[in-house]
């Protein structure tokens, strides 16, 4: 709460809690009655609202101004000191005296005047003062201890009243310089460099007097750079006319002219218009209090920051701040112009210190426009791009369309050629359309076809369509190439085999929405390929009953006359005896070669063919080849066999034999491993056979594993029983080779 009181209007003001028409006795009959009640218990909730309220402290502000209210500057630098106390948490009470040093400089009269402001204050102490000026400051200078002692003292616009960092006593805080000539004369020079005179202005009162001692105080060390006038001791007609014929390359700074030489006293706001407006050469002012009168600007002060930056130190003291922690402060600067001005003298903007405010710019009709003229410009350039671009569109279309035309020809002329039939198929509708050589493929005697998927499905060998629709249904969902062999029934119910090759297209949300494809007739492919597989399975099964023939005669012939040979030379080493040491030695190395040869000969029969695997199945089979293959080869062999059901025929067990003679044997030719794992196991409804290593391995991708005959063999092996063969390696990873049979097939070939 802001209570403001003066000088000249002391009494407080009255307040009524009653209506005003009891207030007026303006009432009437019967309806005086009615009111008195009301008015009772109006006044008795009042009564109890104001006293719920909470009662605020009391603060009492004095501030002591060097000029009357009459004055602009007097009047902005209070009304800063009161918005910077607007938020304070007590009930303030302003007072507001005024010294009126420029109306009433005698000294008598002023001395009456402060003996008044001491004896009205004597019993209403004040908790801050606030000094405006340099009077008031003085004033408090002297009687601070007597007669207001412990009162924290700020002073603002001191006037250079405190010089250099004075000793002041503790209770004493605030703005200490208020103007900064220098700065505003480096920027005037900055902006006319021809400068050679400057001429400043001030007036004849002792304000005027004292703010031009600071200015001249730091204006001295420009003293060798131009040539400074001071006036100060002319009436004002005479001064107006003085600066409408200064010389040229001038530049004009004004301090302040409350008072002439004449004695005739004038406000700031008078005296700064009518020197801009009289002078012929540009003038730079302080204060920005001056601006917008003419004037071109400067590093000017601000007056109402500086009666903020008071009110905030009193704020600081009211809420338990000391004076003496409040260190004092600059007032606020900045550089300031008028456009008109620098347009007026044709000074340069582009000279002005970096962050200056510019007020008054006429805005050109490109700055007022040059957002809807950038806009419109743009809106025509981006238009006329745009039908540039559609009319480039619409003939690359055209090229395309006709491109695409030729191209579909072609592509129709080379399935025709190649016998093939393509197809495009709508997902959303289920409409299809088949194209190409229809007659050779499904005997229709056509080269396009429209249906739907449940017509082509119905052209699909029976045993085929839960492949194709597994197949189709995959691409579909992992959104990969969808890759075929099925059978499909000619209209003649002959069967051909085709291979088809399709490409899911999909929507913004993943949706399939279109599938094109291609499908070639491969009939004759697949009878070469069954004519040489069955070929290859004659030839494997030839040369199985080979290896069966030689082995038998090996054991059968080679092995039994071996056996004789071995039993004569026995009976002939008893008729010998020892009649000859040489000859009995000779004779040993010949029986033990007979030995090793009968050896390996039955060796070499159970390799050509293994009458473990014939007599006691499978598993007995590969685990005696294994022992015995380590023991020849000087390595290790791990086997592990696990749930492999009895019954194996003798056409899956050889497979697999084979397959494990083989492995074992590419280990010791090529892996440089002196280990193998070999696992032979029931894999859901399949057989499976393991043979690894951890040796040197190979890059499959480089070099392929299918070129050796072995290899090859292990595959037409497999694949004569619908089997499959996998082979892992990498370069010092060892390698793997997987085989798997389905136990229907093994099943089967024993049936």
């Amino acid at each position: 709460m802001l209570t403001t009181t003066d000088h000249r209007s002391v009494a407080p003001p009255v307040h009524s809690s009653l209506p005003a028409s009891v207030r007026a006795g303006r009432v009437r009959g019967g309806s005086r009655r009615c009111w008195v009640p009301l008015a009772v218990l109006a006044a008795i909730v009042l009564s109890h609202s104001i006293a719920a309220e909470p009662t605020k402290q009391v603060r009492r502000i004095l501030i002591l101004n060097e000029a009357g209210p009459s004055y602009p500057v007097i009047n902005i630098i209070n009304q800063g000191i009161q918005t910077a106390l607007q938020n304070s948490p007590y009930e303030l009470e302003f007072y507001s005296e005024y010294l009126d040093t420029l109306l009433f400089p005698d000294p008598a009269t002023q001395q009456e005047f402060r003996d008044f402001y001491l004896r009205k204050y004597q019993n209403r102490r004040p908790d801050v003062i606030i000094t405006v000026g340099p009077s008031p400051l003085k004033f408090m200078l002297e009687v601070h201890r007597r007669a207001f002692p412990g009162v924290p003292i700020i002073f603002c616009l001191p006037n250079g009243t405190v010089p250099g960092v004075p000793t002041l006593d503790p209770d004493f805080t605030g703005v200490e310089s208020d103007v900064a000539p220098a700065e505003t004369l480096e920027v005037a020079l900055r902006l006319q460099p021809s400068t050679e005179h400057v001429f400043v202005i001030g007036g004849a009162s002792d304000y005027d007097k004292q703010g031009l001692a600071a200015v001249k105080q730091q204006l001295r060390p420009f003293t060798d750079r131009v040539n400074i006038t001071y006036i100060t001791d002319l009436a004002m007609p005479d001064l107006l006319e003085r600066l409408r014929h200064l010389p040229n390359h001038t530049v004009v700074l004004f301090v302040s002219v409350g008072q002439d030489a004449a004695g005739i006293r004038f406000k700031s706001s008078e005296t700064g218009p009518m020197v801009a407006a009289a002078a012929n050469a540009p003038v730079f002012s302080l204060f920005d209090l001056y601006l917008n009168h003419g004037e071109v600007g400067g590093d000017l002060s601000s007056v109402s920051d500086q009666g903020r930056v008071a009110g905030d130190m009193a704020l600081r003291i009211l809420n338990g701040g000391k004076p003496r922690d409040i260190p004092r402060v600059k007032p606020t600067f900045a550089y300031m112009f008028d456009w008109r001005a620098l347009e007026r003298w044709e000074l340069k903007e582009a000279a002005l210190p970096p962050g200056s405010i510019v007020l008054n710019r006429q805005v050109t009709l490109w700055e007022s426009y040059k957002g809807y003229i950038i806009g419109g410009i743009s809106l025509i350039l981006v238009e006329t791009l745009l039908i540039f671009g559609l009319l480039w569109q619409r003939a690359k279309r055209r090229r395309a369309e006709a491109e695409l035309a030729v191209t579909y020809e072609r592509l129709r002329l080379a399935v025709q050629a190649g016998k093939a039939v393509g197809w495009d198929w709508d997902i959303e509708s289920g409409r299809d359309r088949w194209f190409g050589d229809l007659q050779t493929m499904f005997g229709i005697p056509s080269d396009s076809y429209s249906g739907n998927l449940e017509d082509f499905r119905r052209r699909i060998h029976p045993k085929d369509r839960e492949l194709v629709s597994m197949a189709v249904a995959d691409a579909k969902q992992s959104q990969k190439p969808f890759t075929a062999e099925f059978r499909v029934v000619r209209l003649d119910e002959t069967i051909r085999w085709i291979t088809a090759n399709g490409k899911f297209y999909y929507a913004a949300n993943g949706v399939a929405q279109r599938m094109i494809g291609m499908a070639a007739d491969i009939t004759e492919r697949k009878a070469s390929e069954e004519a040489i597989a069955s070929l290859s399975g004659r030839l494997i099964d030839a040369q199985e009953e080979e290896r069966k023939r030689i082995a038998r005669e090996i054991h059968d012939d080679y092995n039994q006359r071996l056996a004789i040979l071995a039993m004569d030379l026995e009976q002939l080493a008893d008729k010998i005896g020892d009649s000859s040491v040489e000859a009995g030695q000779q004779f040993h190395e010949i029986w033990n070669r007979i030995g090793e040869l009968g050896a390996d000969l039955h060796s070499l029969s159970h390799r050509l063919h293994s009458s473990t695997l014939d007599s006691l199945g499978l598993v007995a089979g590969a685990k005696a080849f294994c022992e015995e293959f380590a023991q020849q080869q000087e390595m290790q062999v791990d086997f592990v066999h696990e749930n492999i059901p009895h019954g194996v025929s003798g056409e899956v067990a050889l497979c697999l034999f084979r397959i494990l003679q083989e492995g074992l044997r590419n280990i010791k030719r090529h892996s440089g491993a002196d280990r193998a794992d070999v696992r032979l196991e029931r894999s859901g409804e399949r057989l499976h056979l393991s043979v690894a290593d951890r040796g040197r391995g190979f890059d499959v991708n480089i070099r392929s594993p299918r070129d050796g005959i072995g290899i090859r063999s292990m595959e037409e092996r497999l694949r004569s029983l619908g089997g499959q063969l996998e082979i892992n390696s990498r370069p010092m990873d060892g390698t793997r080779i997987d085989a798997w049979l389905s136990l229907k097939v093994a099943s089967e070939r024993v049936a």
